[in-house]
């Protein structure tokens, strides 16, 4: 029996790791979370794997994805999707961003930025530090002769865009309904200077492709929504819903990296621990010595 709680539609959740690393127990957390979502509503779930990073992303951390999804005992609906498949349709998308005047040329190093955020102040936002808008207002003549020749990225007028689309909104089902503050997060980057897009764009265009009707995914995306929320107004998307569940925290409190080895599930395949036990352990909150999970 499916489920079509949600305007009438099958429930259809992802996971959506990238392949620059071996995945870890926060990893297997959430994808517990996503799988358990999906499945006690009779709906799908989907695996999205998001390789646009080629300088970064390996096909043996895709066949190390696969393997640890199998050992955790969580299948997929349908074949594994790829984001480096997608390409065209993400520089059709910046593009018609472009052409409503709402992406400009920064020619900012990050050297640049730091240089201006110790001269006048930082101003932190709940994802980090705010562009300045340092390139937003730059004569026509100075971005055209630049853009020839300088490496740039491409970011969102978030001003702009928000004067367009109006107020919006979003609802997270453990946090309720949320009013969207894109400008708390100032001028994103969208197409990056060294990759052909970036997770705020690809993330809401493959959601919107795949059919997501429901995004389950960690609290430390939360204050992406609000990006996420904008780009779906302006690109005339589907507003899925959200479920921010809490991260899991190493022992001095910050999020688990792919850099901690020791944590990869890659070696606790290795070392003969049985996933379906871990994943069920993971579900009842019980946590190897250390890891600590972050309220939602």
């Amino acid at each position: 029996m499916t489920s079509r709680g949600y305007l009438g539609q099958d429930i259809v959740v992802r996971f959506a790791p990238s392949p620059n690393g071996l995945l870890h127990l926060g990893h297997a957390y959430a994808a517990c979370v996503a799988y358990d979502y999906a499945r006690e509503r009779g709906g799908k779930l989907l695996l999205r794997i998001e390789d646009i990073d080629a300088g970064r992303s390996k096909a043996e951390f895709v066949d190390s994805i696969l393997a640890d999804m199998r050992w955790l005992g969580l299948d997929w609906d349908g074949d594994v999707i790829f984001q480096s498949e997608r390409l065209a349709k993400y520089a059709e998308a910046a593009e018609n961003l472009k052409q409503k005047g709402l992406l400009y040329p920064c020619f900012c190093s990050r050297s640049d930025i730091r240089s201006v955020q110790k001269k006048e102040g930082l101003i932190k936002g709940p994802d980090g530090p705010i562009y300045s808008g340092t390139c937003r207002n730059l004569g026509s003549d100075e971005v055209a002769t630049r853009v020839k020749t300088e490496p740039h990225n491409w970011r969102l007028d978030v001003g702009k865009a928000v004067r367009l689309t109006g107020d919006l909104s979003w609802h997270d089902e453990r946090h309720g309904d949320q009013q969207a503050d894109p400008a708390a997060l100032g001028d994103v980057v969208l197409i990056p200077k060294d990759t052909s897009v970036s997770y705020h764009l690809a993330v809401t265009l493959d959601d919107a492709r795949d059919g997501i009707t429901h995004v389950v995914r960690g609290a430390d995306l939360f204050a992406s929504t609000h990006i996420h929320r904008l780009l779906q107004a302006l690109l005339d998307l589907p507003v899925p819903r959200y479920v921010h569940h809490g991260i899991l925290l190493d022992e001095i409190g910050l999020k688990l990296s792919k850099s901690r080895d020791s944590a990869s599930l890659a070696v606790l395949r290795e070392e003969g621990v049985d996933g379906h036990i871990l994943a069920n352990e993971l579900r009842k909150n019980i946590f190897p010595v250390g890891i600590t999970l972050t309220k939602d």
